[in-house]
């Protein structure tokens, strides 16, 4: 009977130990995917920080 019982405990704890892995990861994604995505009007190329852009733009 006590062999039984520690199956169980076993059990339980691994499942015990599943949902909360799997709540973390969950809260984990939710934060991921809620943030805002980068907006392609505020990009910034590094080649316009160039010197011959600077020169063909102002002559």
């Amino acid at each position: 009977m006590k062999k039984v019982l520690k199956v169980i405990a076993i059990v339980i704890a691994i499942a015990g130990f599943c949902a909360a892995a799997y709540a973390i990861v969950k809260k984990v994604l939710d934060k991921k995917n809620n943030e805002p995505e980068e907006v392609e009007e505020d990009y910034v190329s590094a080649s316009m920080l160039d010197d011959e852009f600077v020169t063909e733009t102002v002559a």
